[in-house]
């Protein structure tokens, strides 16, 4: 049958480029109109958008008709039955994605086609959303290839920044339960990161993350079963995403650090028992299996914290900051076990001082008081003395502490 002796649809003649077509007067008549574009130009997503671009389609009453006719002839070849890919009546075509390989060649231009029509009719965008929407809230009807097809196809889209996709409307329908038990939300996740991740750096998938508000719990999209720190690193890390899995240690051991430095605070401050305090930090150390200097760091920072500082009196603030220092110097002692702990604890007492100026003249007493507590050893003092490696301040504290290093090297020598 001609083109002049197809059946045309009720409603105002269209003139195109390649046929006259009927102004469609209700949705399905609308979807159908936009899959004969498809069929009349074979395919060629150029020409088909050029064609659509030209027509007088009611984008505005069909916007969500559009899409869905649209996305769905990209992928499945034609119109599909009401929230199915079961092909529906009408004419199909054998170019849609799901016909090819899952590979970003075939499937970048069908991204490149809904760009252009956005671009052209950006009101469309929320109908973009919609459908969107539906595809992902629907993964358990799609076969596992095809799913792999959508992620990619939904990875190109933020990697071709398509017109204001927000990211909350890719992430927020995934979490439903019962796709998250079944797994499909990992594997889809995972092709997803994958895919984005070609041509995008770690911080943009990140902000990506952000942005769809699921960055702070990335393991809603893991079954029950796997929903642990361990089991995140053991799937991507199978799956080749190391940098992703750094990350997320990193994000974890940073809000261990938090929780851990939040608890001492609430101690110190209430002046808890030091051997309560000292056996809460054991355990957390133990749980949260966080570094040693880490904890020597947190713990001076959360002394020093504590302290109530005068706001201009010089001589009170050093009584403040040396009655803190013998107060909790038992707490320090526990944890500065070995001479590279020490000297760790000299650095943050350095970099404190260095940094607040009412502290700057206060370094060489405080160490004199930590010696005197036996939480610095004489050969730990000596070894910053000669050797230390943290340029802030050096050249002014070295020469502050001279005093005090030539007293111990006397009695050293008096020994």
């Amino acid at each position: 049958m001609s083109s002049k002796e197809r059946p045309t649809l009720g409603g105002t003649r269209i003139k195109t480029r390649k046929r006259n077509i009927a102004a469609p007067l209700d949705p399905a008549a609308f979807a159908d109109a936009v899959v004969q574009i498809y069929l009349d130009n074979a395919g060629d997503l150029e020409a088909i958008a050029k064609s659509i671009e030209s027509s007088d389609l009611n984008f505005s009453r069909y916007g969500d008709t559009f899409f869905e006719a649209s996305i769905f002839v990209i992928f499945t070849g034609g119109r599909t039955q009401p929230g199915t890919t079961k092909p529906d009546e009408g004419e199909r075509h054998p170019y849609s994605i799901l016909d090819y390989e899952a590979t970003r060649e075939v499937i970048l231009p069908s991204v490149i086609y809904i760009q252009k029509i956005l671009r052209r009719r950006p009101f469309l965008i929320k109908n973009l959303e919609n459908v969107m929407r539906k595809f992902l809230q629907s993964l358990e009807l799609f076969e596992e290839n095809e799913r792999k097809k959508l992620a990619i196809f939904t990875a190109l889209a933020f990697s071709q920044k398509l017109s204001g996709l927000p990211p909350e409307t890719v992430f927020q329908p995934l979490l439903k339960d019962n796709l998250v038990g079944k797994g499909l939300v990992l594997s889809f996740i995972t092709d997803f990161f994958k895919e984005y991740l070609v041509d995008n750096s770690l911080d943009d998938l990140i902000a990506i993350l952000k942005r769809g508000k699921v960055e702070e719990n990335l393991l809603e999209f893991f079954p029950s079963a796997k929903r642990s720190a361990e089991g995140f690193s053991e799937h991507f890390t199978k799956e080749g995403l190391v940098p992703l899995v750094e990350y997320n240690d990193k994000k974890i051991f940073e809000v261990k650090l938090k929780e851990m430095k939040s608890a001492l605070t609430t101690q110190i401050t209430e002046e808890t028992d030091i051997s309560e305090v000292i056996e809460t930090v054991k355990q957390r150390v133990r749980d949260a299996k966080l570094p040693d200097i880490e904890v020597v760091r947190i713990l001076w920072d959360v002394i020093m914290d504590a302290v109530q500082w005068s706001g201009k009196n010089q001589q009170q603030n050093a009584n403040s900051a040396l009655r803190q220092v013998k107060t909790w110097a038992k707490l320090l002692n526990a944890f500065c076990t070995s001479g590279k702990l020490e000297l760790e604890l000299i650095y943050k007492v350095q970099m404190q001082c260095y940094e607040d100026a009412k502290l700057m003249k206060l370094f060489p007493e405080i160490v004199r008081s930590l010696y005197d507590q036996d939480v610095l050893a004489e050969d730990t003092i000596l070894h910053w003395f000669r050797k230390g490696t943290n340029p802030k301040g050096r050249q002014t504290f070295v020469k502050a502490l001279e005093p005090f290093v030539n007293w111990l090297e006397e009695a050293e020598e008096e020994e």
